[in-house]
């Protein structure tokens, strides 16, 4: 019997605003990733709404200042990201690694995902990127570049782009071929760079991809043996911020369809985590999910805290 797979999804709890707030968050990351290697083989999803905002917009403000800097299209501010968070988070977890004298590899893989040209996404943008800003700041913004900005989750608000549904991972074969021999692979960071088939190949798009609903379809590609989305609470809630307010432990795929149906969780936090666990265990044969905290995904994985999802 061969080690359990596991594909884990990052939350943007776990990655910081700025490269040194990052570099500093990933060292703890790392604790956790190279903890759960000594038991399982591990694909690593990330997240990256804040990263491509943030590289975007100092990529237009460079432009829009005139000089010899052009204007990067947002695909390619997509891949950036990809590469400097996976660059922190590889670096991170292989000096981890070699602190406990271990000679496992990390590789992390600029991963492109095919989404549908005609996804209705693209007329209905959704996902929010970059920097919170105040309600006169949105405007003014949108004024000067007419981008939409939604307010999020009472927060602020924060510029939205297209986020289709990924059909296919590119580069899936050569993750498979890692993560088969026990590598510790990043990959589909941000969701994956969104790429669409033209009869020239494949083409970027402007969209950022829900990094769970990537890690989803990574899982069931990877046949693992469980998704484990890693957000900022240690287990779902229903009624939450409410009197009543309760912890699930464990909960059927029947269960979290009825809890959604009754309004749950919140379109721009919960709500999608729990749709990805939903498309992974639906859809693979033995599979489960589990959300959980960063600080206690081993506890989790023991069964002491978190929220299973299975059939």
């Amino acid at each position: 019997m061969g080690r359990k797979r596991l594909v884990i999804a990052l939350g943007g709890n776990a990655l910081g605003n700025t490269p040194e707030e990052q570099l500093e968050l990933v060292k703890k990351t790392a604790k956790t990733i190279v903890d759960l290697s000594e038991n399982y083989d591990l694909a690593i999803g990330h997240g990256n709404g804040p990263q491509v905002g943030m590289i975007n917009n100092s990529m237009e403000f460079s432009a829009n200042k005139g000089g010899n800097t052009p204007l990067i299209p947002f695909p390619e501010c997509g891949a950036m990201s990809q590469g400097y968070i996976g660059y922190h988070l590889s670096q991170s977890v292989r000096n981890e690694l070699a602190k406990r004298n271990k000679d496992s590899e990390v590789a992390c893989i600029v991963t492109q995902v095919i989404v549908d040209k005609d996804d209705e996404a693209f007329n209905k943008p959704t996902k929010p990127i970059g920097t919170f800003l105040t309600k006169e700041e949105a405007d003014a913004k949108k004024a000067e570049n007419g981008y939409e900005y939604v307010e999020d989750a009472g927060r602020g608000y924060r510029r939205v782009v297209a986020s289709p549904i990924p059909k296919e991972i590119v580069e899936i074969n050569i993750v498979e071929d890692l993560v088969s021999k026990s590598n510790i692979v990043i990959t589909v960071g941000g969701g994956g760079i969104p790429v669409i088939e033209t009869s020239d190949g494949l083409k970027g798009v402007a969209a950022v991809i829900d990094k769970d609903r990537s890690s989803a379809l990574l899982a069931k590609k990877l046949n693992a043996d469980m998704l484990v989305i890693l957000t900022a609470v240690d287990q779902v809630m229903i009624n939450f911020n409410k009197p009543n307010q309760e912890g699930i432990s464990e909960m059927t795929t029947v269960q979290a369809k009825q809890y959604i149906e009754e309004g749950h969780f919140a379109s721009g936090s919960m709500l999608p985590k729990v749709e990805a666990c939903l498309e992974f265990v639906e859809k693979s044969e033995n599979g489960i999910a589990l959300i959980t905290s960063l600080e206690k995904a081993a506890e989790a994985l023991e069964g002491k805290t978190g929220t299973i999802i299975k059939k």
